[in-house]
């Protein structure tokens, strides 16, 4: 679609709901929402900062390293592709009875990395030197929507172009 560019689509329309879930059924939630909110940052946020503390405790390789030992298959509302089955339902497996806030985090991380399809293009990017650019829009179906309609009205000539107006790089 777009030349010496890769991309990635989400796989799941259930994302956010799945993360939620995630945080919100583990026994240490409610005191990672409380730490979260006492340093006036989101969840999300606070899950990350011990995420990166991790990966330096543990002299980590890299983020992905740390869910080595778990897995998952990330269907919990089924699959529309590449398989196209409904009824699937997701599987974590490598669970043991922590339920410490460093346990949630690797929980987190490993639906984000799963969810999103990224584990082996992420590898893949980092062991060729390659970095990893989010944009700054959070809103990602909007922000692709608004791009594709600026090319369409033709406000802007090509996908390209409209990418470079529109999209503001975020987190490298």
């Amino acid at each position: 679609m777009l030349p010496e560019y890769w991309l990635m689509e989400g796989e799941q329309s259930s994302t956010g709901a799945l993360l939620d879930y995630i945080i919100e059924n583990h026994v240490a939630s409610p005191l990672l929402a409380n730490r979260a909110a006492s340093q006036n940052i989101s969840v999300f946020e606070l899950l990350n900062k011990i995420l990166e503390s991790m990966v330096q405790d543990l002299n980590s390789r890299f983020l992905a390293a740390l869910t080595e030992d778990i897995h998952v298959l990330p269907d919990f509302h089924g699959n529309r592709s590449p398989i196209a089955d409904p009824k699937v339902t997701g599987v974590v497996c490598g669970l043991t009875l922590d339920t410490s806030e460093k346990q949630l985090a690797l929980l987190y991380l490993l639906q984000c990395r799963e969810l999103y399809g990224t584990c082996h293009i992420v590898e893949h990017c980092i062991s060729h030197g390659f970095s990893i650019v989010l944009p700054r829009e959070s809103e990602s179906v909007l922000l692709g929507a608004a791009i594709l309609g600026a090319v369409a009205s033709k406000k802007h000539s090509s996908l390209s172009d409209a990418m470079k107006a529109l999209n503001v790089a975020g987190q490298i």
